[in-house]
């Protein structure tokens, strides 16, 4: 040790909104991380019951058509999720 003090001061602490302020998961971008990710999950159950509907008499639905069906139907199912996925981290932080 050579007994010399570092130049630098402690630095004061950063208030909420600074450069190291956490980033805030609004459902809006929440819903941007999830939707391909809900659209594919709609996109499965859809075709699984498209092939249960083989049971009843129908033709099942080919795999082109499920996809685009799945997309108009994933906008609310990932606001759903998104909103599921806000409340749980409110309740975590709380």
């Amino acid at each position: 040790m050579s007994g010399t003090r570092s130049p630098s001061r402690k630095a004061p602490a950063t208030e909420a909104g600074g450069a190291d302020a956490p980033v805030y998961w609004t459902i809006w971008r929440l819903s941007a991380w999830f939707f391909v990710f809900v659209w594919g999950a709609v996109a499965i159950n859809l075709y699984f019951v498209g092939l249960m509907w083989q049971a009843i008499g129908w033709t099942a639905i080919d795999p082109v058509t499920t996809i685009l069906v799945s997309f108009p139907l994933a906008f609310p199912a990932t606001w759903a999720t998104a909103r599921w996925i806000r409340g749980l981290m409110d309740e975590a932080e709380a």
